[in-house]
C-alpha cells in the first residue's frame, strides 16, 4: 500500500526524444501529483513549458532545475501557493523539441497561377526543400500542439505546405523583379521567398532557418524565351563580336599565301560581319581610308619578297587591326 502512495508522486520530470520528427511532447502526469523540490531536466535543443488548467505558465530552457515557489514564479501566482508552499502539486508539463526539422520537403501539387507584370498571368510548378523549429513553444502549444499527447513533424506538414504556395503566389505577384529574372537566379528567388515566409512560419511559433528553390517548371513558350534571352546574354554585343570575328579572321588569312583574296570574298559575302569591318574603320566619318585587306595584301607581298621581314610584317599588321577592333 505504501508503494502504491509512493508512486502518485513525480520526483524526476525529464524527456529523452526516442524518435525524430517530434515536435511536442506531454509528460504523463495523469492522477500523479507533482512533488516540491523535483528535479526537472530540460536537455539541450528542449524547452519544457507547465501549464494549470489551461493557462500557460512558467517556461524552462535547457538546464537542470529544482521545482519551487522560485522557480515557478508563474505557477505560483496563478495558484496563489505561499513562498513557503512544500505540498506536492498538479500540473501538466509539455516538452518542445528546438532541434531544426531539416530536408523538409515543399512543392506545388498543382500549377500556381502567378501575376507577372512583363509576362501577366502565368501558372507554374515548383519545388524544394525547408528547415524550420520550433522557437516559441508558448505561441506553438496555444495555436498548434494544444494538449496532444505527441505532435509530429507530418502533422504539421500539410499547413506548411499551404502557407509556402499561398507565400509563393504572393510574393511573386508582389515582386517589382519580374519572375523570369528571378528564375534566372535560385539563389535570389529563395532568399525572396524566405522573407516573405519568414513572418507566417513567426506566427505558428515558429523559426524558418532555410528555404531552398530546386526547381521551376514554366509553361512551355516561356521555358523557350528563356532559352533565348540565355543565349543572347552570352553572346553579349553583336556588334563587338562581330568585329572580333573579324579581326581574328584577317589575322589567320595573312598566315597563309593567298589567304587574303578568299577571306575577302568571304567577308564581302557577309552582310553582318562586312558592316562591323565598315564601322571598325570610321574613325574619321568625313574620310575615305584604304580598304584594309588590300594593304595587309600588300604587306604580305613585300614581306614574301623580303622587302620586309617577318617581324615588320607582324607590326605593320598589328597597327592595321588596331583600327578594326
Amino acid at each position: 500500500m505504501f508503494d502504491l502512495f509512493k508512486k502518485q508522486f513525480i520526483d524526476v520530470i525529464e524527456w529523452t526524444e526516442s524518435t525524430n520528427g517530434v515536435l511536442s511532447y506531454r509528460y504523463p502526469t495523469a492522477d500523479k501529483e507533482i512533488q516540491t523540490g523535483a528535479q526537472l531536466t530540460v536537455r539541450d535543443s528542449q524547452m519544457a513549458l507547465f501549464v494549470n488548467e489551461g493557462n500557460v505558465a512558467d517556461v524552462f530552457s535547457p538546464g537542470r532545475y529544482e521545482l519551487s515557489t522560485k522557480t515557478l514564479p508563474i505557477l505560483t501566482s496563478l495558484l496563489n501557493w505561499d513562498k513557503a508552499f512544500k505540498s506536492p502539486f498538479k500540473s501538466e508539463v509539455y516538452f518542445f523539441s528546438t532541434r531544426e526539422q531539416l530536408d523538409q520537403r515543399w512543392g506545388t501539387q498543382q500549377a500556381i497561377t502567378v501575376r507577372d507584370k512583363e509576362f501577366g498571368v502565368i501558372r507554374l510548378r515548383a519545388f524544394g526543400t525547408f528547415a524550420y523549429r520550433v522557437e516559441e513553444p508558448t505561441t506553438f502549444h496555444q495555436k498548434v500542439s494544444g494538449t496532444r499527447e505527441k505532435y509530429t513533424t507530418a502533422e504539421l506538414d500539410g499547413q506548411l505546405r499551404s502557407i509556402i504556395t499561398t507565400g509563393i503566389a504572393t510574393t511573386l505577384g508582389e515582386a517589382k523583379t519580374p519572375f523570369l529574372d528571378m528564375a534566372a537566379n535560385q539563389t535570389k528567388l529563395s532568399e525572396a521567398l524566405k522573407e516573405s515566409l519568414d513572418h507566417s512560419f513567426w506566427d505558428y511559433g515558429l523559426k524558418l532557418t532555410s528555404f531552398l528553390v530546386q526547381s521551376v517548371t514554366l509553361p512551355e513558350e516561356l521555358q523557350q524565351y528563356l532559352d533565348k534571352q540565355s543565349s543572347m546574354n552570352l553572346v553579349g554585343d553583336l556588334k563587338k563580336y562581330a568585329q572580333f570575328q573579324a579581326a581574328d579572321a584577317i589575322s589567320a588569312a595573312a598566315e597563309n599565301p593567298g589567304g587574303m583574296g578568299m577571306l575577302a570574298v568571304g567577308m564581302n559575302a557577309s552582310g553582318v560581319i562586312g558592316q562591323a569591318f565598315g564601322q571598325g574603320l570610321s574613325g574619321d566619318s568625313g574620310a575615305k581610308q584604304e580598304d584594309p585587306f588590300v594593304i595587309l595584301e600588300k604587306l604580305q607581298t613585300l614581306m614574301e619578297k623580303g622587302v620586309l621581314s617577318k617581324e615588320e610584317f607582324e607590326a605593320k599588321k598589328a597597327e592595321v587591326l588596331k583600327r578594326i577592333s
